[in-house]
This record gives structure tokens, C-alpha cells and sequence, in this order.
């Protein structure tokens, strides 16, 4: 089918973890005839959790998408993970859609995730609805729920359907709107129970009078004491939720598919189309100004990469959403962001896994194509003739890292480029060299993030990895200043080996690297020699003599030393310089220097002392704390030793609901105590 605009509803199904987003997903294509059977999560049949992994821990972990026509309507529904470490995936669905259904359980309300996802819709100012779910289950409770959704979110969310009854007991919603009751197998139409006319009146009354607000003649209509008709109360109610000032609240159950097919009603309804968004501005690269965008299919063509998944059989799939315009199967674009021209092949529109190819797809639509050669997630596709730059998703910053091991040399040879495709998939994830420990280290959000990630190479790429806490890169240095010398003196048949050298080794200030000083005078040492005595100094400094970690913060100077005619070599100075350098170093108090960590930690009030006495029992110091929203910001530093798996302490500490960044400050000495332990284990390696 061929839909305008106008009939285009791109929606993002948002949660905590575990309220039944995919459930809700199936039953709404289940229910629109997408699909002829309603799949399960336990059972692994579902159409939105078709990723092995997915399958296998019974969550998602990737956003997929699933289009279904709805009385005329296209709704591309986006279901998206819940679990915090993959929230990169959840963000990217969110920047292209147009409306949000945030998800809720009627047993748990409103939880941290809820929190979270709303805090994401509230950034990109995008209308939502919210659908409270599991209305079946045991301890669910409506009212408890609005009552915590007021509390959380304010009273614009407002209920335009109750529950008839609940946990075994619910039957029907009374549809505030109509003021009509469905109940019964088939959502038969009928009066309002008796039991609950009193509450629907109620709750009716601060729906038609939020409505009323929104439009001068129904205020004054309302006001007047006049009955406001079902269509004004709807059309008002668009307006209304458009705008922002009211969040309609719908209930039923996706497991027993009860109420979906109102939660589908109420998305063509209430939710935007592409051509009701705000104005959406890009920059033109050439003019370097900023340009307002045509949302329009005939206008020049503008489409935003949002996501890439690379299979090792079908090659790259990149998901777009095109703002403006139309883009054709086997046509040209140019990716404006890249500055190349991209050859675009058959387009496709995604249900899950499954791909069904389109000629064409117009502004307001989601689609991918296979195999682009350059573009990647964030990238713009344009007309070479009309460059625009669209405004993409910033990915969040890695909160934890491993260090991967690869299992076996085949192993090793193709890791590197294993690593490359996963992070090219997932921007959130960071791979980096750490030069000291020679380690390679792979950063993400989260634990379960880089298990899926290592699954994932095994299982796509043939790469079998393992993954360790990294390795903390510590240094060493000394306390005090020295001299030493050392005569290397070897005598043989022949030539001999001599080398004579005195130096002087001296602390310098925290972050100041190694140097290299001469001043030798009278030609003590022989200019040709000198650069052997440096390099034999540097090679000495690689290796620290308490744990052989590399010495810093020093500066080494040849002020004296003795040669021979004959024997004399480059050779020999350079050992005698290493063994000076490392008999200086035994005398110049030897000290162990370990990474400290720039902290902030955002948590709520409450917890703040909880997160205080954690940190002080990981030796970090706090250096001030201030208060915003019912938050507050702790700034700390702390040793890298400590708080390398601080995501999981802190997520464990405040249930998700804390957060932090961390960034690398400087190098500082080790408590004696702690430095013996360090010592000991490195002896052990």
C-alpha cells in the first residue's frame, strides 16, 4: 500500500526493563494482521527478539523495527531494549520517532527505567502516550500507578480509559472520552457500570476540562456550561497531547492481548504524523548556514542513518529514516556527512528480520539498504545537487571496560577487525590499545553489553575472545635524589669493552615524562659516545625495579665518566649507562605511582550517603558535592585500581538510578601497604 504523510505514525516503544514492550509489539502486529501468530518471549517466537542472544536471555538488546497498517494508517512501531546497558539503542530510536509509548507495569508503576526513558522523550520534545500494562497480574493496581505517574510526572498524565476490575477480575476499560464501556470476549459497547459511574464522571471531568484549555472557543464553551461533543473532546485531545499538556494514559494486558487494539486507535488519534513535527533545521555544508527542511516528498531528499548492524552474510544493513524528499532503489544519494557519492541498492522495509522490498520510500518513512560502502550510523543522505547535514544522536560515553584476550592465534589475527565491525554497529562501544600493559580494551556501558559483545563475535565472526578486568598501567619513579656510576670493563682476547659513566637522577613534578641531561666537561665522555649513554638510561627506565613497570617523573644526567682508546664502544656505554640508571634507582627510595581518576557521580538525595561510604571504603577522595533536581553531583577522584567495575557497584548501590562519567587526572604514589601487595602479585605473574 501507498500511504501520505498524514498517514504515517513513527512511534518508539519505551520501558524499564521487563514491562512488556515486546509482548506489546507482537500483540499490536498480531492484532493490525502483520502476523498470523501471537509469538511469546519465553518462547523465543516473537517477532521483535530474533537476535540469538535475544532469544537466549529473554530481553532485547537491539531496537527492531515493526510496520503494520492500522485502519488505513502506517504505524512503524520501534520496539527498544529497557536494560540500561543498551540505552544507545533505545536513544537512537527515539531521536527519528515521531511519538513515544512509555510502557508501564500495573504491579511494579513507575520504575527507574520509566524514569530514565522519559527523561529521554522530555530532551527530544516528542509527544507520548503511556500504556499501562499487565493490568491481569497479580497486585496490579491502576490507581496506585496513576497516583506514583502524578508524583513522578506532574497531572498531565491523565487516564483517558479505567480498568473494569483487575489482576484475574479485569474485563473491559470505560473509554473516558465517550463515556461507553468495553467489555465481554469481543470488546462489546455498553454502559458504564454502576460501580465505577462515579469515578469515570470524576476523572472525565479533568480530561474535558484539560482539553478545554487548549482552544479559546471550547474554554469559553466550557465555561459557559455547555457539554463539549465527542469529536471537540478528540479533536481537543489531539491538540492537547501534541502540545504537551496531556499524556493520555490507556490500560490492558499484551500477554492476553486485551485493549491493544484502542492502544493502536489511540496512536493514529493522538500521535504526530511526520508532517505534524516541529520545523527541523540542517546545516547546508557548503553555505555552512543553517537551513530550515522542507518536510515534503517532492522537496530535495534528506535521510539520517540511525543504526547499522553488520551480518557476515547479507554485509552491512543500514537503517534510515528520510526526513524529506524520496529515496529510490538503485539510484545515487551523496553522504554529505563522508563528502562521497553512495550507490543506493534494493531499499527495504523491515519487519523484525524479515525484508521486504520497496521501489521507493517517501518523506516520514523508515527503511534500510544493504552494503553502502562508506555510510555509518549518524551519516546524512542526501542530493549532491542539495547537501544538508542532519543534527545526529550523541552516543553516550563508556562507563566500563574489559580487556579482551584473544583465545588462539587465528584468533588474534582476525579480532582487530572483529572489533572494528561491532563498534562501527554500536557507537557506544570504544576500542582502544592501553600501551603500557599492552592490553586491548573494549569499553561499553555495562557488563551484559560486552558479553554480547563477545558472544556476538563469536558466534558472527568466528572470533572466540575472553575477557578479563584490565590491567592497572602503574608506574614507578623515586622519592629522592641520587648519584650513581658504573664502569662496564670487559677484557678478551682483542678488543675489550670499556665504558665509564657517572650519573645523577633526580625526581621531577607529577605528569613531567623522563629527561635527559649531559654535562660533561672536558670531554670526559667523547661526544660520539653520548647518545649510547642515553639510550642505554632509556631502555634501564622501561623497567622499574620494584615491579618493572615503567619509570616516569625523572630526569638523568651524565655529568661525568671515563673511556678508553681502544676498548671504548658504543655498545659499552650504553650498558654502562642502563646499569648506572638501574643501581640509581635502587638508591633513590623507589616508589610505585598508580592512575587517579577524575569522578562525577550523579545519584538522588537519598542515596548520597550510601555512595559516600562506598567510596571512601575504595580509598577515593570527595572533593564536593551540589545539589539539582532532587539530585545530587558528587565530585570525587579516585585510584583506577578501585573503581574499575564502579558501574556495577554503583547500579547494585541506588538500583540504576545512579550514574557517573570518569576520565583519567593523573599519576600518584601507592600507600606502602597497598604497594607491597602490587609488588608481590606482579612477582607471582
Amino acid at each position: 500500500m501507498h500511504y501520505g504523510m498524514e498517514q504515517m505514525r513513527n512511534v518508539v516503544l519505551l520501558s524499564h526493563s521487563g514491562a512488556g514492550k515486546t509482548s506489546l509489539s507482537e500483540a499490536m502486529l498480531f492484532n493490525s494482521g502483520a502476523i498470523t501468530r501471537l509469538g511469546k518471549v519465553d518462547h523465543g517466537n516473537t517477532t521483535s527478539d530474533y537476535d540469538p542472544e535475544e532469544v537466549k536471555r529473554k530481553i532485547s538488546i537491539y531496537l527492531s523495527m515493526l510496520p503494520c497498517d492500522w485502519k488505513g494508517f502506517k504505524v512503524n512501531t520501534i520496539d527498544t531494549p529497557g536494560y540500561a546497558d543498551f540505552v544507545t539503542e533505545a536513544k537512537a530510536a527515539v531521536h527519528i520517532a515521531d511519538g513515544a509509548v512509555i510502557v508501564l507495569c500495573a504491579a511494579s508503576g513507575v520504575e527507574v527505567g520509566t524514569q530514565l526513558v522519559w527523561g529521554y522523550v522530555e530532551e527530544q520534545k516528542i509527544p507520548r502516550l503511556i500504556f499501562v500494562n499487565k493490568i491481569d497480574r497479580e497486585n496490579a493496581d491502576f490507581f496506585k500507578t496513576l497516583e506514583e505517574l502524578w508524583a513522578n510526572f506532574g497531572k498531565r498524565c491523565l487516564p483517558i480509559e479505567l480498568p473494569i476490575g483487575s489482576e484475574e477480575d479485569f474485563q473491559g476499560v470505560v473509554d473516558l472520552t465517550k463515556m461507553k464501556a468495553y467489555m465481554g470476549p469481543q470488546w462489546q459497547e455498553g454502559e458504564v457500570p454502576d460501580s465505577l459511574r462515579g469515578q469515570a464522571e470524576e476523572f472525565r471531568e479533568k480530561l474535558v476540562e484539560a482539553v478545554a484549555e487548549t482552544d479559546d472557543n471550547l474554554i469559553a464553551k466550557y465555561l459557559e456550561g455547555e457539554e463539549l461533543t465527542e469529536e471537540e473532546i478528540c479533536q481537543g485531545l489531539r491538540a492537547a497531547t501534541l502540545g504537551g499538556q496531556v499524556v493520555p494514559i490507556l490500560v490492558g494486558s499484551a500477554l492476553q492481548n486485551l485493549g491493544i487494539t484502542r492502544l493502536l486507535d489511540a496512536i493514529c488519534d493522538y500521535l504526530p504524523s511526520p508532517k505534524d513535527r516541529d520545523q527541523l533545521s540542517a546545516i547546508n555544508p557548503l553555505s555552512k548556514e543553517e537551513e530550515t527542511i522542507d518536510l515534503n516528498p517532492t522537496a530535495p531528499l534528506a535521510a539520517l542513518v540511525f543504526k547499522t548492524s553488520a551480518d557476515p552474510y547479507v554485509g552491512r544493513l543500514s537503517y534510515f529514516r528520510v526526513y524529506s524528499g524520496t529515496i529510490y532503489s538503485d539510484s545515487t544519494v551523496w553522504n554529505s556527512t563522508k563528502n562521497r557519492a553512495e550507490r543506493i541498492g534494493q531499499l527495504y522495509v523491515l519487519r523484525g528480520k524479515a525484508q521486504e522490498p520497496v521501489p521507493h520510500l517517501i518523506a516520514g518513512d523508515i527503511g534500510a539498504v544493504a552494503k553502502l560502502a562508506e555510510t555509518s550510523s549518524g551519516d546524512t543522505l542526501c542530493g549532491r545537487d542539495h547537501p544538508l547535514s542532519l543534527p545526529s544522536m550523541e552516543s553516550p560515553t563508556p562507563v566500563f571496560s574489559l580487556a579482551v584476550h584473544p583465545k588462539t592465534k587465528a584468533d588474534l589475527d582476525k579480532m582487530g577487525s572483529a572489533l572494528a565491525r561491532l563498534t562501527e554497529e554500536d557507537p557506544s562501544l570504544q576500542v582502544r590499545r592501553e600501551p603500557d600493559t599492552l592490553e586491548t580494551i573494549l569499553s561499553g556501558m555495562g557488563e551484559a553489553q560486552l558479553e554480547v559483545a563477545a558472544e556476538k563475535m563469536l558466534r558472527k565472526f568466528g572470533v572466540d575472545v575472553r575477557m578479563e578486568t584490565p590491567k592497572v598501567p602503574y608506574k614507578e619513579t623515586i622519592a629522592i635524589s641520587t648519584k650513581a656510576e658504573y664502569k662496564h670493563k670487559k677484557q678478551t682476547g682483542g678488543h675489550g669493552q670499556y665504558g665509564h659513566v657517572f650519573l645523577e637522577l633526580e625526581p621531577l613534578p607529577r605528569g613531567a615524562g623522563c629527561e635527559f641531561g649531559k654535562r660533561v666537561v672536558g670531554g670526559a665522555v667523547p661526544k660520539n659516545y653520548i647518545p649510547a649513554v642515553e639510550k642505554g638510561v632509556h631502555e634501564a627506565l622501561n623497567e622499574g625495579i620494584l615491579a618493572k613497570y615503567p619509570v616516569v617523573d625523572i630526569k638523568v644526567t651524565l655529568y661525568d665518566g671515563t673511556y678508553h682508546s681502544v676498548d671504548s664502544s658504543d655498545i659499552a656505554f650504553k650498558i654502562a649507562g642502563a646499569h648506572a640508571t638501574r643501581k640509581g634507582l635502587s638508591q633513590g627510595q623507589p616508589v610505585l605511582l598508580e592512575p587517579i581518576m577524575n569522578m562525577r557521580i550523579t545519584v538522588p538525595e537519598g542515596l548520597t550517603g550510601d555512595v559516600i561510604g562506598d567510596l571512601n571504603s575504595k580509598r577515593a577522595k570527595v572533593l564536593g558535592m551540589s545539589p539539582q533536581d532532587g539530585l545530587n553531583i558528587i565530585e570525587a577522584q579516585a585510584p583506577l585500581a578501585e573503581v574499575q567495575r564502579y558501574a556495577i557497584d554503583l547500579r547494585s548501590m541506588t538500583q540504576g538510578r545512579g550514574r557517573y562519567r570518569m576520565e583519567f587526572s593523573h599519576y600518584e604514589e601507592v600507600p606502602p601497604h597497598t604497594a607491597q601487595r602490587i609488588i608481590a602479585e606482579r612477582e607471582k605473574e
